[in-house]
């Protein structure tokens, strides 16, 4: 008697039941993408912020040899055959521009290595490129404090003058790392197609702290 109201209710109700077996398989289906597309987003963002110089790159312990110059500008990524994130052409110019200053290249290396991420793979949405930015600007403003020590007591006179200096670092490295027309137009079209509002990262500005630097 049970087995047979067992299998009525069952011809009954196996229908409806598959018709939302199917519509959960077709839901999870359908999620998996977005699923993915998140893990993988926050995979990269980690990877962007982990991404520090180190006092090795800054003392310069392992310096690439000079990259062919055609081979280098082959391709968007250039060459980096000490892969800590800078592409060699960038790290050796910097060198050879502050020889005697390890915190002007400290500084310089970490603006270098946050621009060329701009460019990079790992710059496939919106949040990536945020990331990103936020690296940029903690450079930039770690480029700054390489300036003259001025406030607000100081003349306007002293206070541009300052601030022209630093920002005359930061543009010489902007054009080491756009030196080519492939790679400006990389940027600007990663920055047009997700480019959003965004605040900055709390903590230091510089990876390294200046004052550990001898110079």
């Amino acid at each position: 008697m049970d087995t047979a109201i067992f299998f009525r209710v069952w011809r009954f109700i196996r229908i409806p039941l598959g018709i939302i077996l199917i519509f959960f398989i077709g839901l999870v289906i359908y999620r998996m993408p977005v699923v993915i597309e998140k893990q993988k987003t926050e995979e990269a963002v980690l990877r962007i912020h982990a991404q520090k110089i180190t006092l090795d790159d800054v003392m310069g312990t392992k310096l690439p040899p000079e990259p062919n110059r055609e081979l280098n500008d082959s391709t968007i990524e250039g060459i980096d055959a000490n892969q800590n994130g800078i592409r060699d052409d960038v790290e050796l110019a910097i060198f050879k521009l502050y020889p005697d200053s390890a915190r002007i290249r400290a500084a310089e290396l970490q603006y270098a290595m946050a621009l060329e991420m701009e460019m990079m793979s790992n710059v496939f949405n919106s949040k990536t490129l945020v990331a990103v930015l936020q690296e940029k600007s903690r450079a930039s403003l770690c480029v700054t404090n390489t300036g003259l020590k001025v406030s607000l007591a100081d003349n306007n006179e002293t206070i541009n003058k300052a601030f022209a200096i630093t920002d005359a670092r930061k543009l010489e490295v902007e054009n080491l790392v756009f030196n080519t027309d492939e790679r400006r137009s990389k940027r600007q079209e990663i920055r047009e197609k997700y480019m959003t509002s965004y605040g900055d990262i709390v903590g230091p500005e510089c990876d390294i702290n200046p004052t550990s630097l001898p110079n």
